[in-house]
């Protein structure tokens, strides 16, 4: 099975953009994707804290694979990439990374990966001395812990009204969030190349959404 990995947080740039990302690459090299898993955090977790993603890495099998837009999706720390990488690769699990044009599988030499490896740790430096959020990411919102819920809100056709008063909150500030986050250019599939007619809702999305224990805290404030 062929699964697209995609990750939301506010450090990293839409989902969208890592969609076309994958989608071009799954183009050129005639890659079918199976599933689609959307990992969704109001804050950047450490791996530790992503028990549902470790979940997700220990529940595919050998000769799955994962595409990727780029190895910072993973984490944004080096050694926690280094170890979803060991993980997979370890267990027959291949890793295409789309804006390298690269396949990671049992067979790669490591001459091949300290180049991705050192470009990370050049991004990281970059992104140490940035002032400000990186270019096209997302900040908090309040609305960030209900996303997986909006999403199939939507997808089962409940109007933006609807929703904000299933979720006790503003119908406007509701319709701005689904805005700024594209949410409705997701569920049309109107990312998708227009050389593909795979136009699709959320039947075949795999969602990761490790944040319960906050969407508890504020119910119960």
């Amino acid at each position: 099975m062929i699964y697209s990995y995609v990750r939301q947080i506010p450090s990293l740039v839409s989902l969208v953009g890592q969609q076309r990302d994958i989608l071009s690459f799954a183009l050129t090299r005639g890659l079918d994707i199976d599933k689609e898993v959307m990992e969704y955090a109001s804050k950047n977790l450490p791996i530790e804290d992503r028990g549902e993603f470790e979940t997700f890495l220990q529940s595919m099998s050998s000769d799955d694979s994962v595409v990727v837009s780029n190895l910072s999706i993973f984490s944004d720390k080096l050694e926690e990439i280094i170890k979803v990488i060991n993980c997979m690769l370890s267990r027959g699990i291949g890793v295409w990374v789309a804006n390298s044009q690269i396949l990671l599988d049992e067979d790669t030499k490591m001459v091949e990966i300290f180049p991705l490896l050192n470009d990370l740790r050049e991004a990281q430096k970059q992104k140490t001395n940035q002032i400000g959020r990186p270019k096209g990411s997302k900040s908090n919102s309040k609305f960030d812990i209900y996303q997986a819920e909006i999403i199939n809100f939507l997808n089962s056709g409940m109007s933006v009204s609807a929703i904000a008063r299933e979720l006790g909150v503003s119908r406007s500030s509701l319709k701005d969030y689904i805005q700024s986050r594209d949410i409705k250019t997701l569920l049309a599939g109107e990312w998708v190349d227009i050389k593909s007619n795979n136009h699709r809702g959320l039947d075949n999305v795999v969602l990761i959404c490790p944040f319960e224990k906050e969407k508890k805290k504020l119910k119960v404030s």
